[in-house]
């Protein structure tokens, strides 16, 4: 497709004589053709004339009033408003032969309203399409992994994919984003009994640590204690005082083995 912004605006010696006829047509009616004539463009729009099949002046029209010749002349509005659409639900076999289902939405604008018209037939439509087909190259060389963690990674590589080939389209696309990613139910059982016995392992190794470190805190605490005899009979009493604060019913008085073996020997 020839770039507009290099389009001749000659019209030759027969497109002149044309365009003269409609401008005397114009002056003989006048001012009932001037409703004709004058065209009204939005802040947000822009208008393409097209003079007997050229585009005029190179550039678009607007936004506000603009003239056209009505015999000659056509034109086409063209919304420079950032347009967004859902990407449909798309079965993509990851790089680790996952299959999957991932949506997305894609947030794109008209900058160039010359190219988005003359060089496709429908800038929104072709957008969409090759929106799926992007979706579905990216995705393929990505494991399950980088799937569900790199999101923001995945979302920026579609994004430049897209621009790059959208922009002899006069498309800027401003923002990619994948919405959700579906796994298959068997797949979600697995990961979900892999997660749980992961956390069952982690758990065993926090209680066994755990333990380890208790039982190195009583045999200090028994050392202590061997060292000061009467450390003993103060945490008998605070044993009974804990006991006591309770308002247990029933006490239950701990006596020495030494002072057993005492009694067991006289015999």
């Amino acid at each position: 497709v020839q770039d507009p912004d290099k389009t001749s605006t000659r019209l030759g010696c027969f497109g002149w004589i044309l365009v003269i006829i409609s401008l005397l047509f114009i002056g003989v009616t006048f001012p009932l053709t001037i409703f004709m004539c004058v065209k009204i463009v939005k802040e947000y729009e822009r208008a393409v004339i097209f003079r007997l099949g050229r585009i005029i002046d190179r550039k678009a029209k607007g936004p506000g009033l603009f003239f056209v010749i009505p015999c000659t002349d056509n034109f086409v509005k063209v919304d420079l408003r950032t347009v967004s659409f859902d990407i449909p639900p798309q079965e993509i076999l990851t790089k680790d032969s996952v299959t999957v289902c991932v949506d997305g939405v894609v947030y794109f604008r008209i900058q160039c309203p010359i190219s988005s018209v003359a060089n496709v037939s429908n800038a929104h439509s072709s957008t969409r399409l090759l929106a799926q087909t992007t979706l579905r190259n990216v995705l393929g060389t990505k494991n399950l992994a980088e799937l569900l963690s790199d999101r923001e990674g995945i979302s920026l590589s579609m994004q430049e994919s897209l621009d790059e080939a959208t922009d002899a389209w006069g498309i800027k696309v401003e923002r990619v984003e994948i919405k959700d990613v579906k796994l298959p139910q068997q797949l979600q059982r697995a990961m979900a009994a892999e997660a749980e016995a992961s956390r069952e392992a982690r758990a065993k190794i926090i209680a066994a640590e755990g333990e380890m470190k208790a039982s190195r805190a009583l045999k200090e605490a028994s050392l202590v204690i061997a060292e000061a005899p009467s450390a003993l009979q103060l945490r008998y009493l605070q044993t009974l005082n804990s006991i006591a604060a309770e308002k247990n019913s029933t006490i239950v008085f701990p006596l020495p083995i030494d002072l057993l073996q005492s009694f067991m020997t006289r015999k």
